[in-house]
């Protein structure tokens, strides 16, 4: 092979026909060589000094490498150095192995090879009608209670897309999937921190070679018509420039349909204006609803106002999501088994972890045999389901959820690479209703546009049917119950503007029955329940008094006017 000058841009590696580009940024001043290895070996096969600069990139190009069979690391004074930009790895393909490796055998891979992607396309589903699943990919289905041959690893999560399809969900939330070092003073289980970020895990990959793993995962997502949205929290140290790069590398060469940024660290409506990013889903974790459903649900005072902002919040206004329940914090079984924190396991004395986690362990801390806390638990959690389902945002379930996943009270499982922080599937099997529950409940969310508008509700009468859009009510028909006191709501969706159905909502959060009052309807309509905490019912129900209804305590109930 023969050494050419090569070009500063684009910063990594890239190739043509003939020779192949690399380009890194070095502090000015320190000394940098390009390394060569054959698969395999330990010590370089070929080292080459890189002078030529611009700025504190330096550059060069290799002309008849042959078919490329190298690996790549730089040498920068002295030191030996893996390529940020590196596309993959080798030497990480194991889990855990990350302090058993010497100096020279985690480097860069060259990939040049095409992909089949047999024709695929972005689902481009609209954020009112998307539906999230919030997913570890190692988490997900390393348990072996998953089922699943090819556990903790994409090949596992394509194994359990029938689930989502049949759960009804259609996007999923990825924690990082790119290359980051799990072995430290603690397991870095969740993948926050410094990492290569343009490189696939290996060790999510079945095989050996995770590029293509990814990309089988993307591809058989998209085949059902399911997104896939990745997080990508990246720390302090990558340049806007190349958080930019890495979000296009990913559209571009992965077909990922957005990202989950931390707008502290990168500039979201930079990249959302971004030329390339410009049709791709830019999101950001906002803990608002999350805080405000968790303590309307436990029935805290004064959260009217609040809950009322956040059931009409479009998801469109911020780039946000709703959800009840993340990988930080409880686990909804857990957000109502306990009050306090458990996170002993952790190593850090309980110190670790969110202290403010609005729970309620409903009358015992932990487990429980007592089968009125069992009922008042599960009841909570349907109550949950209905607040995030019910509200207008895009909502994002957290994996397991729905059959009592559980992380036995800790609520920052950072470190937990086992049981404590793997999804337990085993409570699907065995008591089925819950998740029976959140399909119906989803299928409801998408049968009535109330509950998922293209545009945000304004509480105005727009269509000029002396109704608006949106209203409240409580034990009194057109008045807010927004006493500090109050712990219910009863919302009104007006299908009239549009000849739809009409959709009230009554939330009752508070530990004693209250009497909803029932907007009048236009003549020849009357109102039916659709669904309620108990349940979602086959046969809507008409209801006996239609200017008003009775909800029980701590019981949501769903009413449609036709």
């Amino acid at each position: 092979m023969k050494q050419i000058k090569g070009k500063p841009l684009p910063i990594g590696v890239t190739a043509t026909e003939t020779e192949v580009n690399f380009s890194i940024a070095v502090p000015d001043g320190k000394e940098c060589s390009l390394l060569l290895y054959h698969p395999g070996r330990k010590a370089p096969c070929a080292s080459f000094e890189m002078k030529e600069c611009v700025g504190e990139v330096r550059y060069l190009a290799l002309r008849d490498m042959g078919k490329r069979n190298y690996e790549y690391n730089y040498m920068i004074d002295g030191e030996i150095t893996v390529d940020p930009y590196a596309k993959a790895l080798a030497g990480r393909s194991r889990w855990g192995r990350g302090a058993k490796v010497s100096e020279h055998e985690v480097r860069g891979i060259f990939r040049f090879d095409e992909y089949d992607w047999e024709g695929d396309v972005f689902p481009e589903i609209p954020l009112h009608k998307a539906v999230a699943y919030a997913i570890h990919v190692r988490g997900l289905t390393k348990d072996s209670s998953s089922k699943a041959r090819q556990k903790g690893t994409f090949e596992g999560v394509i194994e359990k897309i029938p689930y989502f399809k049949e759960l009804g969900v259609n996007q999923l939330h990825c924690m990082p999937v790119y290359e980051f070092e799990e072995c430290g003073v603690r397991t870095n289980y969740w993948g926050y921190g410094p990492a290569y970020c343009f490189a696939p895990k290996s060790a999510y990959s079945a095989g050996k070679d995770a590029v293509r793993s990814l990309k089988d995962m993307v591809k058989a997502c998209h085949r059902e018509g399911i997104e896939v949205i990745l997080e990508m929290p990246f720390d302090g140290s990558a340049s806007r420039q190349m958080m930019a790069e890495c979000l296009r590398h990913y559209m571009m060469e992965y077909h990922i349909d957005g990202f989950i940024l931390n707008p502290s660290v990168a500039p979201m409506e930079e990249y959302a204006q971004d030329p390339i990013l410009k049709k791709t889903k830019i999101l950001r974790h906002d803990t608002g609803f999350q805080d405000v459903m968790r303590r309307f649900l436990k029935g805290d005072e004064g959260m009217v106002h609040d809950v009322i902002y956040w059931l009409r919040r479009h998801s469109k206004d911020g780039g946000t999501f709703n959800s009840i329940t993340g990988h930080t914090g409880f686990t909804l079984n857990d957000l109502v088994s306990y009050e306090s924190k458990h996170n002993e396991g952790n190593g850090e004395n309980n110190q670790d972890g969110p202290n403010y986690n609005y729970s309620w362990n409903c009358g015992a801390e932990g487990p429980s045999r007592k089968r009125e806390i069992s009922a008042l638990r599960n009841r909570q959690m349907r109550n949950a389901f209905l607040l995030l389902l019910l509200s207008q945002g895009t909502p994002c379930l957290l994996a397991g959820d729905e059959f009592y996943n559980s992380q036995k009270g800790n609520n920052n499982v950072y470190c937990q690479d086992n049981p404590v922080g793997w999804v337990n599937w085993g409570r699907l099997d065995k008591e089925p209703e819950l998740a029976a529950f959140v399909k119906r409940l989803i299928e409801l969310r998408k049968s009535y546009p109330a509950f998922c508008p293209e545009r945000e509700m304004l509480g105005m009468d727009q269509a000029g049917w002396g109704v608006p859009d949106v209203s409240y009510h409580g034990e009194s028909a057109w008045r807010v119950p927004g006493e500090v006191s109050s712990r219910w709501l009863g919302v009104y969706y007006s299908g009239q503007s549009e000849d739809r159905e009409d959709c009230f909502v009554a939330y009752n959060m508070h530990w004693l029955t209250h009497e909803f009052a029932l907007p009048a309807l236009k003549k020849g309509r009357k109102w039916y329940v659709l669904a309620s905490t108990d349940g979602i019912l086959e046969a809507p129900e008409s209801v006996e008094n239609q200017k008003c209804i009775e909800v029980k305590a701590r019981t949501i109930v769903v009413l449609a006017g036709r």
